[in-house]
């Protein structure tokens, strides 16, 4: 036990997480299909196991089988490896998404799956050393371990540092530290064989993940804010007798349109994670305005009189006012920001004939801008007390004709170009209405 306590504590921290976890999973009804970071709590479990099973071996070769030692560290020096490797996939997949193409996939594992049959094949070869606080194994296997880690520690590093931009602001710094302690006990540890730290790598980066992005609670509070902004907006749009499907609707449009921008990478330098988060929260509120709105103007099926479009156009004004009172205390003071200005500004057009403002071009806030497509499609392709639903081919050209004048012509661009998601988002909810 004297040469593994440091193992055996890591491993009571990583049950711990591993059953609060679960718990509150089973609590909230997350029952999602496996996930990275399922993956590597399990990973991260078997290769403290391990690392604790050789420390003790290591230092026992006298009375500890031969063959049984060797399978014991190939064990450790894989699930080492895997965490790892696993660790620089989840990287990846919270800033911009694991690759969808087979071909770039097969890309991103081969070097893990060289690495795996160089430790395998090399495993046999490997010898032990004494050294002055324990006794510890080198050979070609525990080189290509380490070195692998390293250079998926430094890659996790780069992938932070060149794609902070899709990280949300308060879960940096956290992200950050715990990739600095890997990557500074990981190179003691190359220096220092006989050190035996691998287990705390392990157990900070498991930490840090939970209590950062993958605490259910966390998840759970955030789907409930989510949910009652929805609820809000929806008992607003009730107002002209809607039925909710326009709020989903807009907001599914308006996140598939920012995310296949940021795809392209357009607007690179303001559709960070933070301002796609408050876009989503945000767009919901577009029309809250209309809560102003009497009920007789909204549902009237006729044409309106000069007076009641007046007073219609004055929702994105009143809109905007309600969103200062009401969110005005906010801590988050972005998303209270960006819900003003989607209110306000999603009626402004791109050559500067929209209201209330008259504002132009890059002058309209870009999350207005996003707005204002969906909207607008939304509008031409649902049916309404006053007109009936057009054609989605209609829809599109209308769209497409706007370009340059109603709306940002990268928009419509990109717009035109993910038609067919947008019509199976418009089948899908509309056919639950």
């Amino acid at each position: 036990m004297e040469y593994c306590k440091l193992q055996i504590g890591c491993m009571l921290i990583i049950l711990y997480i591993a059953f609060v976890y679960c718990e509150e999973r089973r609590r909230f009804k997350q029952h999602n299909k496996l996930s990275l970071f399922d993956l590597m709590l399990s990973v991260g479990m078997l290769a403290v196991l391990f690392d604790g099973a050789t420390a003790y071996t290591v230092n026992h070769l006298d009375s500890v089988n031969g063959t049984l030692n060797i399978v014991l560290h190939l064990f450790f020096l894989l699930g080492l490896d895997s965490f790892i490797f696993l660790l620089f996939l989840y990287m990846i997949s919270i800033t911009t998404g694991l690759p969808g193409r087979q071909s770039r996939r097969f890309l991103l594992y081969s070097p893990f799956a060289v690495n795996v049959i160089l430790v395998v094949v090399n495993i046999p070869s490997l010898k032990y050393h004494e050294g002055e606080i324990s006794n510890y194994s080198m050979g070609v296997s525990a080189y290509t371990c380490f070195i692998m880690a390293g250079v998926y520690i430094v890659l996790s590093l780069i992938i932070f540092f060149g794609r902070w931009r899709y990280i949300e602001k308060h879960k940096r710094m956290s992200i950050f530290t715990y990739l600095s302690v890997l990557a500074c006990v990981t190179a003691y540890q190359m220096f220092h064989p006989q050190a035996l730290l691998s287990s705390i790598c392990v157990t900070v980066i498991v930490l840090g993940a939970y209590v950062n992005q993958e605490n259910p609670t966390v998840s759970e509070l955030a789907h409930y804010h989510d949910e009652m902004i929805m609820g809000f907006a929806t008992l607003v749009e009730n107002k002209d007798g809607s039925t909710g499907g326009h709020i989903r609707r807009t907001t599914t449009y308006v996140k598939l349109l920012a995310e296949e921008l940021r795809r392209r990478g357009y607007y690179r330098n303001e559709l960070t994670k933070d301002f796609m988060k408050n876009l989503c929260m945000a767009a919901p509120m577009h029309d809250i305005g209309k809560i102003s709105i009497p009920d007789v103007i909204l549902q009237k099926p006729g044409r309106l009189t000069e007076e009641e479009f007046t007073a219609i156009k004055s929702h994105a004004e009143s809109g905007g006012r309600i969103i200062q009172e009401t969110f005005g205390n906010l801590e988050n003071k972005e998303y209270a920001q960006m819900a003003y200005e989607v209110a306000r500004f999603h009626h402004e057009k791109w050559n500067g004939k929209g209201y209330p403002d008259g504002l132009k071009r890059e002058e309209i806030p870009l999350a207005a801008r996003i707005m204002a497509i969906a909207d607008v499609f939304d509008a031409l392709s649902e049916k309404r007390c006053y007109k009936d639903a057009m054609p989605m081919d209609k829809c599109f050209e209308i769209i497409q004709e706007g370009s340059g004048q109603e709306f940002d012509p990268v928009l419509v661009e990109v717009f035109l170009d993910i038609r067919s998601q947008v019509e199976e988002v418009h089948r899908i909810i509309s056919h639950k209405e």
